[in-house]
């Protein structure tokens, strides 16, 4: 079995355009929501949003591989180049080697409902262009990224919910350790435009504390009252540690664990169950005790009921042993299809600096999280070991284990 290494990270969020923008955001807990007022104009139930801007990618790429690329597609193709640089690849090496592409995106809105509006109005397929039929699908990413850096590896999209950018590092750690491919470039993609959120507002999910947008996300504290939406993408190359080694790469971490589960149950509510049966296989696949977990970056998204369920899970896996844990969705929202990429770039960059990012707005706990060791304010602490958490609709779950090397 190969050891599975972390030789790049890129990211572009709402906290942060790139590694040390998102690494300032982190310390000094910023958060980046704000108020949208298109969608209130437009009858959402809330406004607020992770606030991104939107890359423009003139100069940067030709246009005829720009005109394929959804919103979300920008986002990955500038966290990817950023990835790509800090692992030290190069176009030599992607031609040189076989690279592969595993990315994690679970809608493309936008250009569905664009292109079908234009053939309901007009009544003209033939108006639609080359460029939406490659934007619309959700491998969209990872197929434009393929064609963009020329890579000849795995190419696949995963679609797993808000545990789709998790399950897409997990799949490249398990190509790599059984030797299958040697280097994957791994990630997750979210669109933020209202297109894409709109039958989630109307699930009643997403708080609505719009006079104070930055106290809105609240992770485990008592007083929430539902999450904010977010986005962007995160990238993280995954390589063997014979090939890094080889190529003198940096090592940023090593993935040891990855545990899966599925709830099998209700359909948008997790179960205690399956969140435990994927962390005990992340601990089991990585040969550790639970005393060996220094930190754990915690799903919780601001909702009642996931973030009890992993609060319970939490308590029962690591009973005794007192891990800190916070989730930087308090500051972040939840990046749904990407926030299992987002929030490995955030705990490395955490550990390779040596602090823990606080869970923002957490000012009084419940019955369940005061049972759990939450880090509220920036924590100057050298930690070796953390498990990222990730859930998704449909009971889908991912833990992963990253240690520093």
């Amino acid at each position: 079995m190969n050891r599975v290494v972390i030789t790049g990270l890129g990211i572009y969020s709402c906290i942060g355009k790139n590694l040390e923008e998102v690494k300032e955001s982190l310390y000094q807990g910023r958060s980046g929501i704000g108020f949208m007022q298109e969608r209130k104009e437009i009858g959402f139930r809330s406004a607020l949003s992770g606030v991104m801007e939107r890359p423009n990618l003139k100069g940067l790429l030709d246009r005829r591989l720009r005109v394929g690329l959804a919103e979300q597609g920008e986002y990955a193709y500038l966290s990817t180049l950023e990835a790509m640089k800090n692992a030290n690849i190069d176009e030599e090496f992607l031609k040189n080697n076989e690279v592969g592409i595993l990315f994690g995106n679970d809608s493309s809105s936008k250009a569905v409902i664009e292109s079908t509006d234009i053939v309901r109005e007009k009544k003209d397929t033939m108006l639609l262009g080359s460029g939406y039929i490659f934007q619309a699908m959700n491998s969209t990413v990872s197929m434009n990224l393929s064609v963009i850096f020329k890579l000849r590896g795995i190419n696949f999209t995963i679609s797993a919910a808000c545990a789709s950018g998790s399950h897409a590092i997990g799949l490249g750690y398990l190509f790599i350790k059984h030797g299958m491919q040697d280097t994957i470039v791994c990630g997750g993609a979210q669109e933020v435009n209202p297109f894409s959120m709109g039958s989630f507002d109307a699930l009643s999910a997403f708080s609505v504390r719009e006079s104070d947008p930055t106290r809105a996300s609240r992770p485990f504290d008592k007083n929430r009252d539902g999450l904010v939406p977010s986005g962007g993408a995160a990238t993280v190359i995954l390589e063997s540690y014979e090939s890094a080694v080889k190529r003198g790469a940096p090592i940023l971490g090593e993935i040891i664990g990855y545990g899966f589960s599925s709830n099998g149950e209700h359909i948008s509510q997790s179960t205690v169950d399956g969140l435990l049966r994927a962390m005990r296989m992340s601990l089991k696949d990585a040969g550790l005790t639970p005393q060996q977990i220094e930190y754990i970056n915690a799903h919780a998204t601001s909702t009642t009921h996931g973030d009890t369920s992993e609060a319970i899970a939490i308590s029962e896996v690591f009973a005794n042993c007192n891990p800190l844990v916070s989730s930087t969705k308090s500051m972040t929202g939840h990046e749904c299809w990407m926030a299992g990429a987002s929030e490995i770039v955030y705990s490395t960059l955490m550990m390779r600096d040596s602090f823990i990012a606080p869970n923002i707005n957490f000012d009084e706990p419940d019955e369940y999280s005061e049972k759990l060791n939450i880090v509220s304010r920036t924590l100057n602490k050298n930690f070796d070991v953390f498990l990222s958490n990730s859930f998704g609709f449909g009971g889908t779950n991912s833990s992963l284990i990253v240690k520093k090397i």
